[in-house]
């Protein structure tokens, strides 16, 4: 090794970049930390979800019967009948689990349940409780009828007919009436 005063000049400066590079590093986590433990807990947070309001098409785009495209989308089942049409949202009212729509049987059978020991919820071709532990029929969303022919879809606002009280799903924005042809 060399007497520091006879080092070459390549070495010197091979250690001031070396120092100059771990200040840069040490002040850039130093810097995350500082941000990551204080300053953002300053600033608002956003958290987007995805819309609740939607348009799923035109009246004449749904035969009769329960129509299931919308489900993994939306997690909605449109049904029409030969008077409305409406949406069901597809939560079960016992435990919250998704529904599954059994043409052969005519029902939704809840797949949270139903082992050999325990009837799962079942629903009807129109969402009213029929088996099981479900207390209530599955909701309805909002729906209306736009200028332009689309039916839009409101799932922030559901009719749920609790136990006892009157019927909502009546009103108005919980169905679409069907024009008889």
């Amino acid at each position: 090794m060399y007497p520091p005063e006879e080092q070459p000049k390549s070495q010197t400066r091979r250690t001031v970049i070396l120092i100059i590079v771990s200040a840069i590093g040490a002040l850039a986590v130093f810097g995350y930390a500082v941000w990551s433990l204080f300053l953002r807990f300053l600033l608002p947070r956003s958290h987007y979800e995805p819309s609740t309001v939607y348009t799923i098409g035109k009246l004449e785009d749904f035969k009769f019967g329960i129509e299931t495209k919308f489900l993994k989308q939306y997690r909605i089942y449109v049904v029409r009948n030969t008077e409305r049409l409406f949406v069901m949202y597809a939560r079960c009212t016992h435990l919250g689990c998704t529904p599954d729509w059994n043409p052969g049987e005519n029902r939704f059978k809840c797949p949270c349940h139903g082992s050999s020991f325990c009837l799962g919820s079942e629903f009807d071709k129109d969402g009213m409780n029929c088996a099981g532990p479900a207390q209530r029929p599955m909701d309805r969303a909002k729906v209306e009828l736009l200028a332009n022919g689309q039916i839009r879809v409101d799932t922030s606002r559901l009719y749920e007919w609790k136990k006892g009280e009157r019927n909502v799903f009546d009103e108005p924005d919980a169905y679409l009436k069907v024009e008889k042809s």
